[in-house]
């Protein structure tokens, strides 16, 4: 589904999905970008992710868009029956997304929508842009990513196109991803690594390591909870970010670890610039601000969910990150990655103005 060029898309939709926060940070340069040319964006989200981009961007419009509300399990093993398991109300969200739309589109004049991972976000009257850098969902069984892929582009293929935030050929962050033998039958574009983070010069290390959370429960206290007790054991400095923007609850941590539920987008990258090593999941959002950022990091993914496990490997065979699991001795790893044979790539930039230019204007 195409549209014409000289559109008039005053009106930005943008609304990202609420399975972790990665979704939501990197629609941040979108939505500055989007501003900066001029049009009116309306955020479309709820909860955490609606919390950290009413922080990021005050004076913008919102509406309240409900969650997929994904809930993993706290045993990998379990994890693809926890998600078959919610697959029919996965699906009746996306039903509901096109209720949501048809209603929002009578009573607001939207021009333009902007979906990350939103699949009910899409109608024919105006163009529908869907974000991921999935087109590839890994399985278990080759036979299943086949049958997994078909409906993911059943519904990508209702969009007017699609942007992969990932570069087109050379040295691709998502690899087989991002880049599967067939592409959707919309006009797929890619951006380049988005990242809110501007380059910074080299400051004073005052954290040895950075530990940023995210993702859906209850693998994140999971995590969080390990982390803390390898902080014990630390003589380094240590800094936790939560991932709970809007929480102002507070946890209790050895003396040598700061916690804070969540950071802004200007004081995060200031935590990046400041601290030796940075230790998160292996969110895409993440790998791309920490490559963005020339940062030494170690990945941990999520227990059970491919597509992190998918990644660590890419990154940790080309030396771009450290990679561990979650399950193994943190603390040793901690301690390796230290020795670690980093080869961090220098990317070029993304590509988001030029795309939002040619769209615009």
């Amino acid at each position: 589904m195409g549209f014409e060029k000289n559109l008039i898309l005053n009106n930005v939709l943008v609304a990202p999905l609420d399975w972790g926060l990665g979704h939501a940070t990197r629609c941040i340069p979108i939505i500055k970008k989007l501003t900066e040319a001029g049009c009116t964006v309306i955020i479309a989200a709820s909860g955490k992710t609606l919390a950290l981009l009413s922080a990021e961007f005050p004076t913008l419009a919102t509406v309240e868009l409900f969650g997929y509300n994904i809930r993993y399990t706290a045993q990998k093993r379990l994890l693809p029956l926890k998600i078959l398991w919610q697959s029919p109300n996965i699906l009746l969200t996306i039903q509901k997304e096109q209720r949501w739309l048809k209603k929002l589109m009578r009573e607001r004049a939207i021009d333009l929508v902007i979906s990350d991972n939103r699949f009910g976000l899409h109608t024919n009257k105006i163009p529908c842009i869907f974000i991921t850098h999935q087109l590839l969902i890994k399985a278990p069984f080759s036979w299943l990513e086949r049958i997994i892929q078909l409906i993911n582009y059943h519904f990508i293929n209702k969009f007017s196109s699609c942007w992969v935030p990932d570069f087109k050929a050379g040295n691709t962050i998502a690899s087989a991803l991002s880049h599967p033998k067939h592409l959707p039958k919309v006009p797929v574009t890619y951006l380049g690594p988005l990242s809110r983070f501007a380059p910074v010069e080299k400051v004073p290390q005052k954290y040895d390591w950075l530990v940023v959370l995210s993702g859906p429960e209850p693998q994140r206290t999971i995590l969080e909870n390990k982390i803390l007790l390898v902080a014990q054991h630390l003589t380094g400095a240590m800094l936790l970010v939560r991932g709970k923007p809007g929480n102002t609850n507070t946890l209790v941590a050895p003396a040598n670890c700061t916690v804070l539920n969540h950071l802004s987008t200007s004081n995060m990258q200031q935590a990046f610039a400041e601290s030796n090593i940075v230790v998160s999941r292996c969110g895409y959002t993440t790998v791309m601000e920490v490559l963005a950022q020339h940062k030494k990091a170690i990945l941990i993914p999520t227990p059970g969910q491919t597509e992190q496990e998918y990644l660590a490997k890419h990154l940790f065979a080309q030396h771009w990150c450290y990679c561990c699991q979650q399950d193994d001795d943190l603390l040793f790893h901690f301690g390796q990655a230290h020795a670690f044979d980093y080869r961090l790539p220098v990317l070029s930039g993304s590509s988001l103005h030029t795309v939002i230019d040619e769209l615009l204007f």
